[in-house]
C-alpha cells in the first residue's frame, strides 16, 4: 500500500539547495525551493541573488514510501524526520509559504533570533519597544515578547 503524495522537506548539504531541486524535478517530482531575494556583494560589484528562505532544505511532494530517488539525489543529507519516521508537511503551510514568497510584500527571516534574546521593534505600532523574546513560532502575538 502506497501512500498519498505529501509534502516533506529535505536536508541538504550547504548551498545544494538548487542543486537539488533541479535533481527532484528532472526525476518528475514537484519541488519547491522558497527564496528570498538579498544584495550580494563582491569586490569589484554589487548584485541581486536569490537565497535559500530555508538555508539547507529544499521541499519536495512525493509518495513516502518512494523515498529512495529522494535520497539518491546529489546532495540530499536527509528527509526531515522524527523518531525514525518521516514527517509530511501539511499542504497549507507550502501554500502559505508559496503566498508569501510570491507576494510583493516585504519579510525578512530573523534565523539567528532565539527565544530569551533581547529584540526591538522596527516597524509597525510598536516600533521602538525593547524586550526579550519568549516564544517563537509561525504565529508571533504581543504576548511573545515581554517588554522591558
Amino acid at each position: 500500500m502506497h501512500d498519498a503524495p505529501a509534502w516533506y522537506a529535505v536536508w541538504t548539504r550547504s548551498r545544494h539547495e538548487q542543486v537539488v531541486r533541479e535533481q527532484l524535478e528532472r526525476k518528475g517530482l514537484e519541488a519547491f525551493l522558497p527564496t528570498i531575494t538579498r544584495w550580494s556583494r563582491w569586490k569589484d560589484r554589487k548584485k541581486q541573488v536569490d537565497w535559500p528562505l530555508f538555508p539547507g532544505y529544499c521541499f519536495v511532494r512525493f509518495d513516502g514510501a518512494e523515498r529512495l530517488p529522494v535520497l539518491k539525489c546529489t546532495g540530499v543529507v536527509n528527509i526531515v524526520s522524527f523518531d525514525g519516521d518521516i514527517v509530511p508537511i501539511p499542504e497549507h503551510e507550502i501554500e502559505s509559504i508559496r503566498r508569501l514568497v510570491e507576494s510583493e510584500l516585504q519579510f525578512d527571516p530573523c534565523p539567528l533570533i532565539r527565544e530569551g534574546m533581547t529584540v526591538e521593534v522596527t516597524h509597525g505600532p510598536l516600533k521602538g519597544v525593547v524586550g526579550r523574546l519568549v516564544r517563537k513560532g509561525s504565529h508571533v502575538d504581543a504576548s511573545d515578547v515581554r517588554a522591558y
